[in-house]
């Protein structure tokens, strides 16, 4: 489908780029007057009986009827350069997964499958690197029976919004019924800019390994049993830090895992009674030049879309959006 309309527009996209990010132009009511437009940009997950589906960066997908498009054309990935140390998703997608690990897992195909007795959804779904092997119906009843035996609902964990993600397949699991319950963003910055920033890092304590106080700080621990120990112990270099609070508990925490030239933050939490005192910042400050002497230069988090107070600290510390998942479940 090419053709010339009016302003000389083109759509010089086809059912052949599937698969593609593309951009285009369609208007919002072709019944009406004025000739209103309105611009989508993310990848062409299908094209059939008339309508393409675009899923956007962030996850959500847009059905648009043919016979709206006025303009069209494949477009590239913004550069990860423009969104901090230049990093592709797979180098970033294993990276994460290396310092949130389970304690159990299967391959299935490229996929692999995880598990972590319910510990955070990170730890207990399917990191979907590639082909499983097996048409997806096929692959989704697996992912299903292999989480029942563990008496565990199954997740897929999906990504979208940067070169190589995985937009066809998040709109292959909402075709079949999957839906997004959370949605995050992988963040990436220079991390010398964290290290820094003028904190109270005199109040930070830094430990290879965690106690009872700090586990109870973390709001997503539930009971620590084993399997908790295991997914926070994982990662290649763990570091832990705490901010002694007026009782046994902390006031803050965090945790951090050196990875080569990554540094990745997360648990990050602050008693509610002792925020906007500076201890977040304080967290990741310390965190961070420990990071810098073991040789990292580039830091990574991740954080839930409806944060919007830990978003707005990690923006303010040079953090952007590199690309973001979703974890889907079937209803």
């Amino acid at each position: 489908m090419e053709f010339i309309g009016a302003g000389r527009l083109e759509v010089r996209i086809t059912p052949l780029d599937v698969g593609k990010r593309v951009s285009i132009r369609r208007l919002v009511d072709p019944t009406g007057e004025g000739g209103r437009f309105t611009d989508t940009i993310g990848v062409l997950t299908s094209w059939d009986n008339g309508v393409l589906l675009i899923t956007q960066r962030g996850g959500e997908s847009v059905g648009v009827p043919e016979e709206t498009v006025v303009a069209g054309k494949v477009v590239p990935a913004a550069p990860a350069r423009r969104r901090g140390p230049a990093t592709d998703f797979t180098e970033l997608s294993r990276v994460t997964a290396r310092a949130w690990q389970p304690v159990e897992s299967e391959r299935l195909g490229e996929w692999e499958l995880r598990a972590a007795g319910g510990f955070t959804r990170r730890a207990n779904s399917v990191l979907p690197a590639g082909d499983p092997g097996l048409p997806l119906d096929e692959a989704l009843a697996r992912v299903g029976a292999w989480y029942a035996a563990r008496e565990l609902p199954p997740y897929v964990q999906a990504a979208t919004g940067a070169a190589g993600t995985q937009e066809t397949l998040c709109a292959g699991l909402e075709a079949r019924g999957w839906r997004r319950e959370v949605s995050a963003d992988v963040r990436i910055g220079g991390l010398a800019p964290v290290a820094d920033l003028d904190a109270e890092v005199e109040r930070v304590a830094l430990a290879r390994s965690f106690d009872e106080a700090w586990l109870r700080r973390y709001q997503r621990s539930g009971v620590a049993g084993a399997h908790v120990l295991k997914v926070l112990g994982s990662g290649p270099s763990v570091w832990f830090a705490s901010v002694a609070g007026p009782g046994e508990v902390p006031a803050a925490i965090g945790r951090c895992v050196v990875d080569g030239r990554w540094a990745g933050f997360m648990a990050v939490e602050v008693d509610p009674a002792h925020r906007r005192q500076g201890l977040a910042r304080a967290v990741m400050t310390t965190l961070a030049r420990r990071a810098l002497a073991e040789g990292a230069s580039a830091a990574w988090l991740q954080v839930e879309s409806d944060n919007e107070a830990a978003r707005a600290l990690y923006q303010g510390m040079g953090f952007e959006t590199h690309h973001s998942y979703h974890h889907f479940r079937p209803v």
